[in-house]
């Protein structure tokens, strides 16, 4: 990692827990996009089709910029989708 990455909290929730196998990881990272990069090669091919499914929200609200910049100390979410019915 480069010397603008920073720690991040992270919390996995129902399906994306389960594809972990954890609820919560603390890591280094830069980007929104690299945050998911770093979790892909972390927890492989399923995590990541999981992933590609997901919402991530950074400190409550919806990162959709890859290249968005995290905050030191982020709580990053992620959050499949829940379905209804």
């Amino acid at each position: 990692m480069t010397g603008s990455a920073v720690m991040v909290s992270i919390r996995f929730f129902a399906g994306a827990a389960e594809a972990a196998g954890t609820e919560s990881l603390t890591l280094e990272t830069a980007t929104v996009g690299a945050l998911r990069h770093d979790l892909v090669e972390r927890f492989g091919p399923e995590f990541a089709r999981v992933l590609g499914l997901c919402a991530l929200l950074v400190n409550g609200t919806r990162a959709t910029d890859d290249a968005a910049r995290l905050p030191e100390a982020a709580t990053v979410d992620v959050l499949p989708p829940f379905a209804g019915g």
